[in-house]
């Protein structure tokens, strides 16, 4: 896939301290952010294997199950994507509706289904009957981690705090495998609980990362009024759009803790933006029926 090198500008300087952004969401207009970054190396496999299809999961607003239909259909792929929820069909949101349009097949299923994925019986014989190369949900495995180390280059050596969100551990473990000894990685969790800390020690050796899980408002997918405002003020502020389920729960999360000054005068922090806008109008349908205000 042909890809644009994302830029890094800087965003703010904040009682004494310079905040920067990758903007990883403009690297592709289809496959952005930490998607691309986690489909090359697996497309790349995939394509010297013997398999012929490839196979993930996800929710119905996936970012990951959108990126990857798009992937196959950019590489000429066949793609399957199994959703979880059986009264879900095709045309139920915008997220499903462009991975069809992209001619990813789509098969829902339940949720007892989907929680055990690839150990299914379901998925087992799907498998099987379509020789399908497995990518995971959210595209965490060592060949996404790989992608994900070439975050970090040249241009991001001089900062001292590099901060990510955080989902299924795989964006952070290349973020960390990849970092200098002088750099603390910042992961803030998009989910509830502690556990992301056991799978990302799964990935990485170095000890220079913390993940935060004091800004996920709730969960996943969960929001607030108060991060709504701060999204829309961002973009009002800053032109950039962030989305609500990861990069604008870790720029709410990095602003508040300069506030509370957690990092010393002088630091350079690097957000990584890892794209997923396209699931804020699928997050808006819903405010919508909540009768909560939309984001911008």
């Amino acid at each position: 896939m042909i890809f644009k090198e994302p830029e890094i500008s800087l965003i703010a300087e904040i009682n004494g301290v310079s905040i920067y952004m990758k903007r990883e969401d403009q690297i592709h207009p289809e496959v952005s952010g930490n998607k691309f970054r986690k489909l090359k190396y697996n497309i790349d496999a995939f394509k010297t294997s013997s398999s012929e299809t490839v196979l993930t999961f996800g929710g119905a607003f996936s970012n990951h199950i959108a990126a990857t239909a798009a992937s196959g259909k950019i590489n000429n792929v066949k793609t399957i994507g199994i959703v979880r929820g059986e009264e879900l069909n095709s045309n139920s949101n915008d997220t499903l509706r462009f991975a069809s349009a992209k001619h990813m097949e789509l098969i829902f299923v339940s949720r007892e289904v989907y929680k055990l994925k690839e150990n299914s019986n379901v998925v087992k014989q799907l498998i099987k009957d379509r020789n399908c190369f497995v990518v995971p949900e959210g595209g965490t495995n060592q060949l996404a981690i790989k992608g994900c180390e070439e975050i970090l280059n040249e241009e991001t050596r001089e900062f001292d705090y590099i901060s990510t969100s955080v989902g299924t551990g795989g964006t952070i473990s290349g973020i960390i495998n990849a970092s200098l000894d002088h750099q603390k990685i910042l992961g803030f969790s998009a989910l509830k609980g502690d556990f992301l800390s056991q799978d990302i020690s799964r990935f990485v050796k170095k000890t220079n990362w913390l993940l935060n899980t004091d800004y996920h408002f709730g969960g996943y997918a969960k929001v607030s009024v108060e991060l709504i405002s701060f999204i829309n003020q961002f973009k009002k502020k800053y032109n950039i759009s962030l989305d609500p389920i990861y990069t604008g729960k870790m720029m709410f999360g990095v602003m508040d803790l300069i506030t509370k000054d957690y990092f010393k005068s002088g630091s350079k922090i690097l957000a990584i933006h890892t794209g997923g806008l396209q699931g804020i109008k699928g997050m808006n349908t819903y405010l919508e029926q909540k009768k909560i205000p939309l984001i911008l």
